[in-house]
């Protein structure tokens, strides 16, 4: 391990700030790095789009991370901890760029009648980066790990019905669930739920993946060697992967444009104009299911009333929103999530802002003057801030009075978090149930509306237990009808996630899942320039 690496904002370029990089700053920069390039630009792309070819370093930016960064395959807090884990460890499943559930570790998985077992069959021939063969036992402490009710991680809330692993023979495991579960499979694509081996330590980190550690300082640097065993033949094609932290978005932009980086993630939508002007540089903007909602808590006033939350909703002009908070960088929802779900319900109609409508319910539910309400926002997303800026600017045609309470990230997720009565929150790409899950139960762990509805849960709980795909759609879309009509979020759009990088990388396509620079897929990246 290097226990330190002189990187630091001292050896990049002035770092721009938003106004230079919108105004006469580009020109400056773009002039200087463009007579710096030494390969005309139609060679590149043209190496760029031919076979892949072995070799060369991909040095990945991104921002934020700390001292609390990890390697630890179960515990992945922040983005950069996220790039790491998916290039050490691999699930059993994962979702591939169009959000379909592929194969990973595993090559099949297939529930019982009553989808209370789900058997397992594992890939033949998977080495961990220490040489050792994958077996079912690794695979059984990896659950064991996950879920160990003494220190549970971070895959812990989406195992809730697992009850025990099995061993059934060197390549075959069998998952027992407490109650049915037809969509489990679903839980073993999480990216915190890679396979260690049954003797895992941290501290080594060892997994499947096409990259082994080579070093790694919290909060600055991380260096990946290729897997010269992986099992996928020809991956990975890169010989090292360098992922690097950044402090703030300003910096991180600053390194692509004097080509100190190759690729960095989650570029500022605003920007996405001005960056894809430079002819080095490619955008990679990919449509996901990731969504910024105001949530409404149901059994608190005023949102305690139906007609006020309809009333809220349409206040809202979605496509406004979408232009203004993501530069147009997303598209149109209409208070549901989980888009790319098979039963997403589009039989709905689309909810427009109706302004006579939403006085009309105000008024109804007692509010013929209008009402005043508190929003609680805090810098927790991209867009999240300004978003409720947005919100606040068209509801007042509603006769609805927003006062904004900006707080920091740490107060906003702190013990009032689930408790505001009108506040804001983000969430990636998933499917409904697995979303649902996670925040629209009784019991979900982030019940941010407090939305508690008898048949709505019926619904839900009938589409677990439902292996048939057709009849769980149906089940779904029938619950989502539900939470349009009745529930607490106002899901006004989809965010897109927005990456730069070198035209001489190649191999990053747009993907749904939300995860930066193709899912962080960095197996199937390669280099059309000798670096």
């Amino acid at each position: 391990m290097t226990p330190e690496f002189p990187h630091s904002s001292s050896h990049l370029r002035p770092a721009l700030t938003r106004r230079s990089l919108l105004g006469g700053g580009v020109a400056l920069g773009l002039g200087v790095l463009l007579t710096a390039c030494t390969s005309p630009e139609s060679t590149i792309e043209a190496l760029a789009t031919g076979d892949p070819v072995s070799g060369g370093r991909l040095r990945v930016g991104l921002a934020g991370g700390g001292a609390s960064d990890t390697l630890d395959a179960h515990v992945p807090v922040g983005t950069l901890d996220i790039a790491r884990v998916v290039n050490l460890y691999e699930p059993l499943f994962y979702w591939d760029d169009v959000y379909k559930l592929q194969p990973r570790l595993a090559t099949k998985a297939m529930p019982n009648e009553s989808a209370t077992l789900w058997t397992v069959t594992l890939r033949d021939g998977v080495l961990f980066h220490n040489g050792r063969p994958l077996t079912a036992a690794d695979v059984v402490a990896t659950f064991e790990r996950i879920t160990d009710p003494d220190d549970p991680k971070a895959g812990a809330a989406g195992l809730a019905e697992l009850d025990h692993v099995e061993v059934i023979d060197n390549l075959t495991v069998a998952f027992h669930l407490s109650t049915p579960l037809a969509t489990f499979d679903d839980s073993l694509a999480q990216y915190m739920n890679g396979i260690v081996p049954a003797d895992y330590d941290p501290a080594s980190p060892i997994g499947t993946g096409p990259f082994k550690v080579d070093s790694f300082t919290a909060g600055r640097r991380s260096v990946f060697m290729r897997n010269d065993d992986y099992w996928q033949g020809g991956e990975p094609y890169l010989d090292e992967l360098e992922i690097l932290n950044f402090n703030d978005e300003d910096a991180l932009i600053n390194a692509l444009l004097s080509t100190q980086v190759d690729a960095v993630g989650q570029v500022p939508l605003s920007l996405l104009e001005v960056i894809g002007a430079d002819p080095r540089i490619a955008v990679l903007n990919s449509e996901t299911g990731t969504w910024l909602p105001f949530t409404m808590r149901v059994d608190k006033a005023p949102f305690d009333d139906e007609r006020v939350r309809q009333a809220f909703r349409l206040a809202v002009d979605r496509p406004q929103m979408v232009e203004q908070v993501l530069s147009g960088n997303g598209t149109v929802g209409n208070d549901l999530y989980a888009p790319f779900d098979p039963g997403y319900n589009t039989s709905l109609p689309q909810r427009k802002q109706d302004v006579t409508e939403a006085k009309r319910l105000l008024a109804d539910a007692g509010y013929p003057d209008g009402i005043d309400v508190e929003l609680v926002t805090a810098p927790i997303q991209a867009g999240v801030v300004e978003a409720a800026q947005v919100f606040a600017q068209q509801a007042t045609a509603a006769g609805i009075r927003v006062k904004i309470r900006k707080v920091d990230v740490t107060t906003f997720f702190g013990d009032s978090y689930l408790e505001w009565p009108f506040a804001q929150d983000f969430w990636y790409t998933r499917n409904f149930i697995s979303q649902s899950g996670q925040g629209s139960l009784p019991n979900s762990p982030f019940n941010e509306t407090h939305w508690d509805d008898p048949e709505f849960q019926s619904l839900i709980e009938q589409a677990k237990e439902t292996v048939d795909a057709d009849k769980r759609n149906a089940l779904v879309a029938e619950a989502q009808k539900i939470e349009y009509e009745k529930g607490g979020y106002i899901v006004w759009g989809f965010a897109n996630q927005a990456d730069a990088y070198q035209k001489y990388v190649a191999g990053l396509v747009e993907n749904r899942t939300g995860l930066p620079l193709s899912g962080f897929e960095f197996r199937r990246v390669w280099m059309a320039v000798e670096k």
